[in-house]
């Protein structure tokens, strides 16, 4: 998060210049002891994510690599006039433990053309599909594998 408000420091300055960097430099350091001491901040969140960034890196092009594969899968469906679409809500269990793993896995499914999660509860998913093809796996996709590898990663660190 230091860097992150470092480099707006930086990009909202326009230029950098060594007074640019050491007063950017306090700031940043001044609003993360701020967040620490009152919003409820933790340095420890902060090296989790630092470890887990491989991770969103990689679960970030896989995204945008389904993406594209849906994009063309409905493309099919719209210029097709053989091809009839069958939508179909389909209802799926996951053993994701946490709330964020279940946010991330719901925003992806309805990122993907073709597919909205219409509602989650508890550890089970409701996605509205514009063909039944597009549902085909999806409770064992690849973005379930790759967020319960955070989960573990999340888990060991903690411990």
């Amino acid at each position: 998060m230091f860097f992150l408000i470092f480099g707006v420091w930086l990009i909202l300055n326009g230029k950098v210049t060594i007074e640019i960097c050491l007063f950017g430099v306090g700031i940043s350091a001044a609003l993360i002891f701020f967040m620490c001491r009152f919003m409820g901040y933790n340095l420890k969140k902060e090296l989790l994510l630092f470890r887990l960034s491989p991770l969103l890196v990689r679960y970030f092009w896989v995204l945008v690599k389904e993406i594209v594969k849906a994009n063309v899968c409905v493309l099919k469906i719209i210029l097709s006039p053989e091809l009839q679409p069958e939508p179909a809500l389909v209802f799926f269990e996951t053993d994701l433990t946490t709330g964020m793993a279940k946010m991330m896995l719901a925003n992806s499914i309805t990122l993907t053309p073709g597919t909205i999660t219409v509602s989650v509860e508890d550890n089970r998913f409701c996605v509205h599909c514009l063909d039944r093809e597009l549902a085909e796996g999806m409770e064992e996709s690849v973005f379930v594998e790759l967020l319960k590898e955070m989960e573990e990663r999340e888990r060991k660190w903690k411990l």
